[in-house]
């Protein structure tokens, strides 16, 4: 089977995505600086029984990276445009990282349109980040980044991923990820992308976009959250608070994985995935119960709104 990639035209740019297999519809989401190719191994395990799509965000991999919006909900509505063009009116939606924030968004969007969610080390669920992606978002950063991306840079990175995954290190695949996700940045428009993607959600103090207010709206949703053992990006507890607030959702951890378990464990990813598939029924949430969905926290959180009073008889005084 192969992760076929197909182009199209949306509002004039180019946009890359990835399609296999055959079966109701599941989209992967990648994260900051990675593309669709990223999960290969995953939607090949998973397009046995699955239709399985992956973008390229705009800004990443293939895709256009253009001047524009980077925002989460901007990245959500042009995957909606995808999905529309091509055929899919629901899924079920994965995010990686800043993916997961991303189909967070799209669910609170287009929750029409979401049959299940799954987040896998996301970001978007508290503040705390890596101090790596903190210093990214410091004014002048640019020049450290295209230092990074320069090819003896990054194939040094690259070698020395490879001597260390040679090794039996497992950190040897965190380098090797580095170094492919540099690649793109090599042209000053793709780095322009990627730091108005990365200002968008974080900044010196760390991530600035939450969701964790809207949680509770994923109750009537099957929802999985995965999280590498050993993420130093974002740390678990994060996604332990996310289940702690999500009615019904289910919270595996990956023993062999850091921040990216679609590289670093796609077979433990897959299982994982499979499982909460076969074992969930897609959730339908219809427009017109959206209202009663958002409002239910509504008496708990506002005071009730004072009933005005009638207004006086025509001709009476006052």
């Amino acid at each position: 089977m192969i992760f076929d990639e197909w182009e199209i035209e949306l509002h004039g740019h180019r946009v890359i995505y990835r399609i296999a297999g055959d079966g109701p519809p599941v989209v992967l989401i990648h994260g900051m600086v990675n593309s669709s190719k990223h999960w290969e191994n995953v939607a090949l395990k998973l397009a046995d029984r699955y239709t399985v799509v992956a973008p390229d965000l705009l800004g990443h991999g293939d895709s256009a990276a253009v001047r524009g919006d980077y925002s989460l909900g901007a990245h959500a509505c042009s995957i909606r445009d995808l999905l529309t063009t091509i055929g899919i009116d629901r899924a079920t939606v994965v995010g990686h990282s800043l993916g997961g924030g991303i189909a967070m968004q799209f669910f609170y969007q287009f929750p029409q349109r979401v049959e299940r969610l799954s987040l896998i080390s996301s970001g978007g669920l508290g503040h705390e980040v890596s101090p790596m992606l903190r210093g990214a978002a410091l004014p002048g950063a640019a020049a450290g980044i295209w230092l990074v991306a320069n090819r003896r840079v990054r194939e040094a990175i690259e070698s020395a991923g490879d001597r260390m995954r040679a090794r039996g290190s497992r950190k040897g695949v965190y380098l090797q990820a580095i170094g492919r996700a540099m690649r793109p940045l090599q042209e000053a428009a793709a780095r322009h992308a990627f730091l108005q993607t990365l200002r968008s959600v974080i900044d010196v103090r760390g991530q600035h976009v939450s969701a964790i207010d809207r949680l509770y709206l994923l109750g009537e949703l099957p929802t999985l959250i995965v999280w590498g053992e050993r993420d130093n990006t974002i740390p678990m507890k994060h996604g332990l608070a996310a289940h702690e607030l999500i009615p019904n959702s289910r919270f595996i951890t990956l023993p062999k994985a850091a921040h990216f378990p679609h590289l670093e464990d796609p077979d433990g990813l897959a299982a994982a995935l499979l499982d909460w598939l076969d074992e969930t029924e897609p959730g339908l949430i219809e427009d017109s119960e959206w209202g009663a969905i958002v409002g239910a926290r509504s008496p708990r959180r506002q005071r009730q709104a004072p009933t005005p009073s009638p207004a006086p008889p025509s001709g009476s005084p006052g």
